[in-house]
């Protein structure tokens, strides 16, 4: 997978001073637009490993949502497991199915999550990653309902709910595993690249479906071509599992164990102690999740069914846009642990306030390059908030809370807004007749989102062992709260 692992050991042009640590977890403050901190060397190549890591079961993840969502695929989907007569359309059928899989994250989330407080976080993602690889596989050896009727969607919906159970646990231990192994001055950077195995694993999964396309004809496609993308996933599950057993647990979670003050009982404390963070947390990621599960699964099929663009202009489209945002997400990323993360986050949900809009405009004058510049206003501002939620998050909790605060407040926000998106915009397009309701979705996500937003505590320049804590050091310069 490409993860550009050069640029580790590049300093980009927004980047700042940094104290990199001794691997212990124990950092000395650092100042955001402050004083350059005193530079000590640090074990990055474990920062290195931690990060390909994490950043590998994103790219599982959303390697299946490439597949699953791409235009020709979820027609097939659709088809091939259900009833010809069943209502609605093929692609609806299978958006469905991705937001029926989202009721399991949050159950995940809590079971995954503070079993990471406890027990570790390599231990957690090693188990994530091989269970949601190996759903995405067992999706390309189902029979369909032409062979087993009914069986068919029942299985179908039941792989989904399996991967979405193991997805719940992996975006909080990835994103906690990368904060907390990072340098404390590069927490942005090094955080950025955990969204880089999004959009990468996204790219991979689609362009692969539009490869498979193209080689084949329709009736192989839908016969039998459709199920190699699907299987491919195990063995990239495969690779992950590797990596993440050659890892050690964080220093900071290690520094947490030495010291005895791993949470007892992490499911409790997290829900009496830490509930009106995860509200907050929750907030912004409706935001995320309407822009992100927007641009990523919903809008490949909104360009073929609702716009009547070819399939494979659409799916060009989509990898071209998202193939500019992996090339400025770790900038980005960069730039936070200069200028904090809070500018980027207003920026974003302002941005989408303002421009929702008119990028859907864009998008209706059937033109590919109208198109092509709306759907890259959408994208853009999206990957202002993908460069740092990974750096954000988990400095919102403390360590001995982190992993499953984290989890349930992002999963339980994911659950209501991100697996619903695409089938919610889809039917209220259909029940309306208007094709602007992705915008309307997406500026009131963002008037929600801006009160948490305004309200976070910055984290950038703190040190991940005093993030989240209640008298936390505030980084000088930063305009933090």
């Amino acid at each position: 997978m490409a993860l550009a692992l050069p640029i580790f050991g590049q300093r980009t042009p927004v980047e700042t001073p940094f104290e990199a640590g001794s691997g212990s977890g124990r950092e000395q403050r650092a100042v955001v637009g402050g004083a350059r901190p005193p530079k000590e060397e640090g074990n990055l190549p474990a920062v290195h490993r931690a990060v390909i890591a994490s950043a590998i079961g994103n790219c599982v993840e959303w390697f299946d949502f490439g597949v699953f969502s791409a235009g020709v695929m979820t027609a097939i989907i659709g088809t091939v497991f259900f009833p010809a007569e069943a209502s609605g359309s093929a692609s609806l059928r299978s958006f469905a199915l991705i937001a029926a899989a989202f009721l399991a994250r949050p159950f995940g989330g809590m079971f995954f999550g503070p079993m990471g407080d406890k027990l570790g976080r390599k231990r957690v993602l090693a188990t994530t990653i091989i269970l949601m690889s190996s759903s995405t596989f067992v999706i390309g050896i189902l029979p369909g309902y032409g062979t087993i009727g009914i069986a068919a969607p029942l299985l179908l919906l039941l792989v989904r709910l399996i991967q979405g159970f193991s997805t719940g646990g992996e975006y909080g231990g990835a994103a906690t595993m990368i904060a907390e192994y990072a340098p404390t001055h590069r927490r942005g950077f090094f955080g950025s690249f955990l969204e880089l195995g999004t959009l990468t694993g996204y790219i991979l999964g689609a362009g692969l479906v539009l490869l498979m396309d193209l080689a084949l004809s329709h009736d192989a496609m839908h016969s039998w071509g459709w199920r190699i993308p699907f299987l491919l996933a195990l063995p990239l599950g495969l690779v992950g599992l590797y990596v993440r057993t050659r890892i050690e647990d964080t220093p900071t979670f290690q520094h947490m164990e030495e010291e005895g003050k791993k949470s007892q009982s992490p499911l409790k404390e997290t829900v009496q102690g830490y509930w009106r963070v995860i509200v907050m947390l929750i907030g912004i990621v409706f935001l995320l999740n309407v822009a992100d599960y927007t641009l990523l699964t919903f809008m490949p099929s909104y360009l073929v069914d609702f716009l009547d663009m070819n399939d494979t202009t659409a799916q060009l489209i989509t990898i071209g846009v998202e193939a500019v945002m992996i090339t400025v997400i770790v900038p980005l990323g960069a730039l936070s642990d200069r200028i904090g993360r809070r500018p980027l986050l207003i920026t974003a949900a302002i941005g989408y306030v303002v421009l929702a809009w008119p990028a859907f405009a864009l998008m209706q004058t059937n033109n590919p390059i109208g198109v092509t510049a709306g759907y890259a206003i959408v994208g853009g501002l999206l990957v202002l908030i993908l460069a740092v939620i990974a750096a954000t998050f988990p400095a919102m909790f403390p360590t001995k809370v982190r992993y499953g605060a984290f989890a349930i407040g992002y999963n339980i926000s994911t659950s209501l807004f991100g697996g619903t998106a695409a089938v919610l915009v889809g039917s209220l397009i259909d029940v309306t007749g208007s094709n602007y309701i992705p915008a309307y979705y997406l500026m009131l996500a963002a008037l929600v989102a801006l009160v948490p937003i305004f309200k976070l505590t910055e984290t950038a320049g703190v040190p991940i062992e005093q993030a989240g804590e209640k008298h936390a050091p505030k980084p000088a310069g930063s305009g933090a709260r």
